[in-house]
Formats: C-alpha cells, structure tokens, sequence
C-alpha cells in the first residue's frame, strides 16, 4: 500500500505519553506542514498556539473535563480560528473587513480543521501520537483568557502531541457504503450501514473491555445528540465579535 495512505488508515488516538519532550524542530515542522494545507483564497485564516507550561495544562485538563493525557502530555496545541489578521491586512488597505457573515465563520473553521489535520499528520509521520481535544469547548471563556485571545478569534480545539506510552487500537469506522455516495445523495444507503457498523462496534467494544462495555453506535450517537451541547457557545462567539448577522 502507498505509504502515506498507510499512515493515514493506521491513524489512533493517544491519551498516554512518554514524559520526553517534542523537539522544537519538530514542533516547527509539523506546523510548517499545516502551513501547507489548502486553504480558501489563500486567507489561512487561523493560528495555533502550542503550550507547555504544566500549570497551563492544567487548567486546560480542568476545562477539557478532567482529561489527565492534558495535563500529561509534554505539548499541547490549541487550534483557533483566527479573524484577527485578517482585520488587520484590512485595515493596512483601508477597508473596514466585513466580519458578519456566516461565510467568513465558516472559512476560519474549515482552514483551522484542515491546518491541524495536515499537523495530525506530520506528527504521526515523525513517530508522535496525537489526539484532539474537543472539551476545550466546554470554557472558551477561560480558555480565551487562559491564553490571551483577541476578538475574531475562537478556540476550536486542542490537540496533545507526545511520543506515545501505550498500546493503542485502530477504533473502526463506518461502513465505506455508508459515507462514500456516487453521483447522487443516497440516503437509502444509510440503515443498512448502520446496522452493520453498530455490530461491529458492540463486538469492538466487548473486545476490548473485557465484556464491560456493551454498546453501539446508533446508541452513542442517540445519547450524544438527546439534548443541546454548549448552549453557551452562539454568545461567547458574538462576544468575540462573531457577531454572524448575515
């Protein structure tokens, strides 16, 4: 198999990590690949702010929900969508940027999740773990102040870096039918993947716990999608100045 799309299939998450540092070399390299995804019209409109202070760490673990591999972990980046810049090359051309439209959001969003996929990458290629840390999101208030964020900017994530300290399995994943459509949407294609995948998940999960977990993933998305998450989060982004008007 191509040996990149090799890395890609044997990606897994790490939540235990070696206490050795990430060289500064790599921490320059694996953002200088991020640098080079694809970005819209070229805005690269994010910035990634990588934090090794243990005290830090240890607000962020607090924040992500108790997530000691936060805490742990010898390098912590925390990706942002970043308007900022942008405001200010506006500026420089004497153009007030027109920061309310739902457009500009979604721009800032995609390029700052495909800057950090492009990282996720390069870690692994260079022998690193990863995982990301979406339980940032359940503070952006203090993470905002933890780190000093300026408005038109907003945490999506984090994402701890390591060499890894564990044995870790490759978590399955959905059905190829059940994601991969051809010409047309074909919704049709979904129960029966579905069904599929939640075998396989149960029997991954008995597999691994010992018969302790025994669950699916219809289960877990029903539980997951019952009730609003964050419900605080529309307001902190109109604070930031996300105010998405149009």
């Amino acid at each position: 198999m191509n040996p990149v799309v090799e890395l890609l299939r044997n990606h897994r998450s790490i939540r235990k990590f070696k206490p050795d540092p990430v060289p500064e070399e790599m921490l320059e390299a694996i953002v200088g690949a991020a640098q080079m995804a694809s970005t819209s019209s070229n805005v690269q409109a994010y910035s990634v702010i990588a934090v090794k202070d243990a005290e830090r760490k240890r607000v962020l673990a607090d924040v992500a929900g108790g997530q000691l591999h936060v805490e742990q972990c010898p390098l912590l980046l925390v990706w942002c969508a970043d308007l900022n810049r942008i405001r200010l090359a506006c500026e420089r051309n004497g153009v007030e940027m027109a920061a309310d439209t739902m457009e500009q959001f979604i721009v800032a969003t995609v390029d700052v999740a495909l800057a950090a996929q492009n990282a996720a990458v390069a870690a692994e290629s260079l022998g690193l773990g990863i995982v990301y840390i979406g339980g940032i999101r359940n503070d952006l208030r203090e993470v905002t102040r933890l780190l000093n964020i300026p408005p038109l900017v907003y945490p999506v994530f984090g994402m701890c870096v390591g060499y890894p300290d564990q044995p870790s399995g490759i978590r399955p994943r959905l059905p190829l039918k059940g994601v991969l459509h051809r010409e047309t949407y074909d919704p049709e294609r979904h129960p029966e993947a579905i069904e599929q995948y939640d075998k396989i998940m149960r029997d991954y999960y008995r597999e691994r716990t010992g018969g302790r977990r025994d669950s699916t993933w219809s289960e877990e998305m029903a539980a997951k999608f019952r009730s609003p998450a964050r419900a605080y989060l529309r307001e902190y982004l109109r604070e930031q100045g996300f105010r998405i008007e149009r």
